[in-house]
Order: structure tokens, then sequence, then C-alpha cells
């Protein structure tokens, strides 16, 4: 029924230990918010390949799992649902299934949801707790407080101890709050050669200068170093920026790429009424992608042709 695509085997194993901190932080109801995820976005995908007599591939899974690990974990499981099957029939299999898309699926799923039902997921946010006190039930209302977002807390001037953006105590999506277990997971893909290494440090790099430059500018909203550990920054940039479809190919245009969505999750963190930001600056990077890959290779294609160009002349 799938298609074996080793990679994204490998991407789910690096995925592995996060699902199981989200499971401890937040309780089975992330292991019930994975199913239906996936579950969704294999039957969507299952009934477009099925009419072109092809396979499920193995991607869908990662694409189910990263946009289930990117949600509230009071998320409601319609919300979860509607996001996944956007997700594979509009941003995959209207380019014709894996391999064509142009934008990364599980961004674009959680960017359609977190704009169309941005009031329920903005209340979806718990504190975590030892195998999910603060997450409610397992299918229906939950039982505690919704809680700010670490980005939400940092603009509205309160702190958050550096320890718990490191270890993932601290409210936020499933799977994107510990710092610790997602560079773990990124030395393991880029060792595996499964992530480019070049996409992952130009995202961080962009961020990193454009957020040092705002806070030496004195700009009022610039989020601090901390705040790059507070969001979904890091996850993105390891599972999302390097997207072996939807990303470059050629070095240069990576390096250009993964600056430029770094850059852009600053700005519109700092500028914009998004706390967030890195959905919007990923699905701009896809944009782009392509054009960078075609600037390098016009590029090459011009430097070549003024070499060969010199060498006729000097044999003349």
């Amino acid at each position: 029924m799938f298609q074996k695509q080793p990679m994204m085997r490998r991407v789910l194993y690096a995925l592995a230990p996060i699902v199981a901190l989200a499971v401890w932080l937040y309780g089975p109801r992330v292991l019930v918010a994975l199913a239906v995820s996936l579950g969704t976005g294999v039957l969507v995908e299952y009934l477009f390949e099925k009419k072109k007599n092809g396979k499920v591939s193995e991607a869908v899974l990662v694409s189910g799992t990263l946009f289930a690990l990117a949600m509230p974990p009071a998320v409601p499981l319609w919300i979860l649902v509607v996001g996944m099957a956007f997700a594979v029939f509009m941003a995959k299999e209207v380019y014709g299934g894996f391999g064509r898309n142009i934008f990364n699926p599980a961004i674009a799923g959680r960017l359609f949801v977190y704009i169309s039902f941005a009031g329920v997921l903005g209340s979806s946010y718990y504190e975590p707790g030892a195998f999910g006190v603060a997450a409610g039930s397992l299918f229906g209302a939950v039982d505690s407080v919704a809680m700010a977002t670490p980005l939400a807390a940092m603009r509205s001037g309160d702190s958050i101890p550096l320890f718990n953006l490191l270890v993932g105590t601290r409210a936020g999506a499933m799977g994107e709050s510990s710092a610790i277990l997602i560079a773990v997971a990124a030395v393991y893909l880029m060792v595996t050669k499964t992530a480019q290494w070049r996409l992952i440090a130009s995202t961080l790099l962009g961020g990193v200068v454009v957020a040092g430059v705002l806070v030496l500018a004195g700009v009022a909203k610039a989020m601090p170093l901390e705040a790059l550990l507070g969001g979904s920054f890091l996850f993105v940039a390891v599972f999302m920026a390097t997207d072996p479809v939807s990303a470059p190919k050629k070095p240069v245009a990576q390096w250009t790429y993964g600056l430029m969505i770094g850059a852009i999750v600053i700005v519109i963190r700092t500028f914009s009424l998004f706390p967030e930001g890195t959905s919007f600056a990923i699905l701009l990077g896809n944009t782009f992608a392509s054009l960078f890959d075609r600037m390098v290779n016009e590029a090459a294609r011009k430097k070549k042709e003024k070499a060969a160009a010199a060498g006729k002349e000097a044999t003349t």
C-alpha cells in the first residue's frame, strides 16, 4: 500500500522522541491527535492515488505527524481532519502528488486552520504536566484554563525561564517545545544525510542575525534570543525548511532560501499582529525556491559562456 521511502522513514525516527515527550507532557490525547491526522492524510492520498493506480507515499506519514505536532494540545479533532485533508488535497495532490508539490503540505494545512479557526486554536494551549494532567480528557473538552504561548507572553512583557524553553516544559504546540530534542533530531538528520545542513544553518542564521540587528537598533518589540526557542522556529528550521521537495536543490540557492525564511520569521514576529510567523515564512520561501535554483543555474550558465568566450578570444 505504501511507497517505500527510506528518507521519510528516518524523519519519522527523528520525530519519535519528540512524540514521546509530547505524550508525557500532554497525555494520550497526543496519540489520538496523531491517529486522526495520519488517518485523514492516508485516506485522502489513497483516494487520489487509487485513481492513478499509485501508492500512498510514506511522506504523508511525515506530513501528518508534523501537522499534528504543530497543533496545540487541546486542538479539536475536527480541525485536525479539516487541516490535514486540506494539506494533502490542496498542497499536494492538486499538483500531481509526491515530488510535484511546490508547498510544504504540513505548513499549508497548519496555516489554513490557524487563519480559519484562529480563535479556537488560540485558546487551545495549556500548561504541560506529567502525562497530560493539564491536557483534559481524551476526546472531549479540556479541564484547565488556557495558557498563553511563550511568544505571546514575551510580547506582553512576561519572561519564560530559559531552562523551560530548552527542555520543553512550557505551554505551546505539542511537538515544538523541547529545543534539546529538536537539536538532537537535527544532528541525526544531518549525519544520516536526510536533511541538508545548509538549509538548517541558513534558516537559524537568518533569524539570529535579524533578531540581533533589531535588538541592537532598539526596536521595542524585537524578540531576544530566548524567543527563538519559544515558538516553532527550531522545529520549522529542522523539519519544514529541509523538505527535499519544496526546498531549493542548489547550495547557493539553499543559503538564500534559509536566510530569507529566518529573516521573515523575525520580521513578522516583530512588526505584525502574528506572534509566530514561521508558517508564512516557509510558504514564501517555497514560492521562491525554484526561482532561486533557476537564478543559480542562469548565473552558472553565463559564467561558463563568458569563460568559453574568453578562451576563444585567447586562441585567436
